[in-house]
């Protein structure tokens, strides 16, 4: 009598396993594109949040969110110092610190803009911390170890120290990177001393401040949108950083080596002259990390994006001078320039925010002109671009300058 067969061959549950194998194959790259692709549409309505915070800001205000702002307790001493200070924050906060209340983190921006009198682990503090908070390296200090969602680009996976609260937003300055770390203000050698004031109306200052800061933001400057002669829409105000995982990439680390950085300014000195000088550093067989003969960074905290609080170049600025996602050129030091253009963890490019409030999306392969030009500096070279002169890089350069009247007639 034949019995009737109730079961599979094991050959029959081999062919089967495999199908479903390969089915998953092909479809687990769609899946993580499709989360890419959901993050990626994340990270642009954050931006579009910081866009409308900053614009909110200006209805209330009649100009933007001061890219250097606070209390500023030590008369004469430069903006980029006073990291560690317990009693001020010396001119040093980010735009983003104005932003807060009109992004739903008004809680955050109370605690910031009074005395508070606890520590961050809890503990209390005598006497409290003074309104708008000490330097901006103070792990005690409880707002600046904050992390905030609407800062965070989900695709970037960094956390956790040496970074305090990270960005991936940071303010526009142009197609220059010259005088970056410092504004209008001018404090000379004789005036260290703490007993001079900031001469806020130093003309020589002002002088150069206006041929080298062409961006939307100027540091420890009240800028509105009626400075913005290109018009909102051709004018880029904010970009995407990626921020610095630790694994010496070029895009996130300040290397220091003494063969072409030191003190005495000698690597910001070649970035001045040739954005593209530290490519020579980039490891040939990996291009997007440092080489060996780069050398370690300065410091483990001077990484991109570490201090969403701190105006300083390494932490929440950009420029428009070479095209997205390439490597920054540095002194090696907040207290020098540094050339550090727009990043992600994107595929391709990465978000900037137009002055009107809309996102886009810049490819690494837009139109930078000719990243080896000399930038417009007022540090006297015969052939240097004159200011007022066109950008030297392009589209892009021509994106971050706010009144240098070039037209824009291309999609991008």
């Amino acid at each position: 009598m034949k019995r009737n067969r109730t079961g599979f061959t094991l050959v029959e549950l081999l062919v089967v396993i495999a199908i479903i194998g390969v089915l998953v194959g092909l479809l687990l790259p769609a899946v993580q594109a499709a989360r890419e692709a959901a993050r990626r549409m994340s990270c642009s309505n954050n931006f579009k949040q910081i866009g409308l915070g900053i614009h909110n800001y200006h209805s209330a205000f009649k100009n933007m969110p001061i890219h250097g702002c606070g209390t500023d307790r030590w008369a004469g001493q430069q903006v980029y110092a006073g990291d560690s200070d317990e009693n001020s924050i010396n001119r040093r906060g980010s735009f983003l610190i104005g932003t807060l209340p009109f992004i739903e983190q008004q809680a955050l921006w109370e605690q910031i803009s009074n005395p508070i009198s606890i520590n961050a682990d809890g503990t209390p503090r005598t006497p409290p911390w003074q309104a708008m908070g000490p330097g901006v390296a103070r792990i005690d200090y409880g707002p600046w170890t904050t992390n905030i969602p609407s800062f965070r680009c989900p695709s970037d996976p960094g956390t956790g120290l040496p970074s305090l609260g990270r960005t991936n937003y940071g303010a526009c300055m142009g197609d220059s990177s010259i005088m970056s770390r410092e504004g209008r203000l001018f404090v000379s050698l004789i005036s260290r001393g703490a007993t001079v004031p900031y001469t806020e109306n130093n003309d020589q200052q002002a002088e150069r401040s206006r041929m080298v800061h062409r961006g939307m933001f100027l540091m420890n400057s009240p800028m509105k949108f009626r400075d913005v002669l290109d018009g909102l829409s051709n004018t880029i105000m904010c970009g995407e950083l990626a921020t610095d995982l630790g694994d010496n990439d070029v895009r996130t680390s300040l290397p220091q080596d003494s063969a072409f950085n030191d003190r005495a300014g000698h690597g910001r000195a070649e970035c001045r002259t040739n954005p593209r000088f530290m490519d020579q550093f980039h490891d040939p067989l990996r291009p997007q990390f440092w080489s060996p003969a780069a050398g370690a960074s300065t410091s483990t905290a001077l990484g991109r994006g570490f201090r969403w609080h701190d105006c300083m170049h390494v932490f929440s600025q950009v420029h428009t001078i070479l095209p997205p996602n390439s490597g920054v050129c540095t002194g090696g030091f907040a207290s020098n320039d540094s050339n550090v253009t727009v990043s992600s963890r994107h595929q391709g490019g990465a978000h900037v925010l137009m002055g009107d409030g809309a996102v886009k999306f810049i490819t690494d392969s837009i139109d930078a002109g000719n990243g080896n030009a000399r930038q417009v500096s007022y540090h006297g070279q015969p052939t240097q671009p004159a200011p007022g002169s066109a950008s030297q890089y392009g589209l892009w350069g021509s994106l971050g300058t706010r009144a240098n009247k070039e037209i824009i007639d291309e999609e991008f």
